[in-house]
């Protein structure tokens, strides 16, 4: 399977709500893109229709050239994180793994060479509700990376981890973009994606609004802080959207 993401003149609304108004953007291989835009303006909204979790009203997203609702066991084709919040507080984090491994046709052995990844070994045991925050984003960084994907969708997995926590997933994500993967990130900051991303597409008000390499974006502007004000400045929050 080929490691792309090509998304392609999304719309979509909800209600009089406009979402997506032509999103159109294409993740490569061997690199980590970044997906950066303020709150409201169609990251969350993007990689659901790209999951199939939304309808989009007309245009396409594909993940190696396939609809995912095509995919056979689409684990291990794309892993995705987009809300660390949705596991069963109750349940270990291994058998959390361990169901959501079973269902894509993978073994315990794959489970805990996850759990070893993120760093987990020690509290895989315990139950997923007592987690903190950046306990959790691991724990779902692992689910993303069980089928061993050519792609990865992660969305805001910055979000309560600690300095040490961001320091070990930037590490990661170089890493498994190094092996020829995909991978899109989304950040409503720039600054976190600065030493990770390669590629960075802006987005505001549901369309691209900057297509291009971290290089250039930092040549262009003073500051990534002046460079993600300049593009977004005329983005507008959608109830809806995110």
């Amino acid at each position: 399977m080929q490691a792309t993401i090509e998304v392609n003149d999304l719309h979509k609304r909800f209600g009089s709500t406009v979402a997506l108004d032509g999103m159109t953007f294409t993740v490569r291989p061997g690199r980590v893109t970044g997906f950066v835009g303020p709150n409201g303006a169609g990251k969350s909204t993007t990689m659901r229709v790209i999951l199939g979790l939304d309808a989009a009203a007309s245009g396409s997203a594909l993940v190696g050239g396939r609809p995912y609702r095509t995919l056979r066991f689409p684990y291990r084709h794309v892993g995705a994180l987009l809300d660390a919040a949705a596991l069963q507080p109750s349940r270990s984090a291994r058998h959390h793994l361990l169901w959501q491994a079973h269902s894509q046709g993978l073994g315990a052995r794959r489970v805990d060479e996850v759990i070893d990844l993120v760093g987990l070994r020690q509290a895989a045991r315990r139950k997923a509700g007592g987690y903190s925050l950046g306990m959790r984003q691991r724990l779902g960084v692992a689910a993303a990376l069980l089928g061993d994907p050519p792609v990865l969708m992660l969305d805001e997995p910055f979000n309560g981890l600690d300095p040490e926590g961001i320091v070990w997933i930037r590490g990661l994500l170089r890493s498994l973009a190094a092996e020829g993967r995909a991978i899109l990130v989304s950040s409503h900051l720039m600054s976190e994606l600065q030493d990770v991303a390669g590629h960075i597409v802006v987005v505001g008000r549901g369309r691209v609004v900057a297509d291009t390499s971290m290089a250039d974006l930092i040549g262009q502007h003073a500051t990534l802080e002046d460079a993600y004000l300049e593009l977004t400045r005329d983005a507008v929050e959608f109830r809806g959207a995110s």
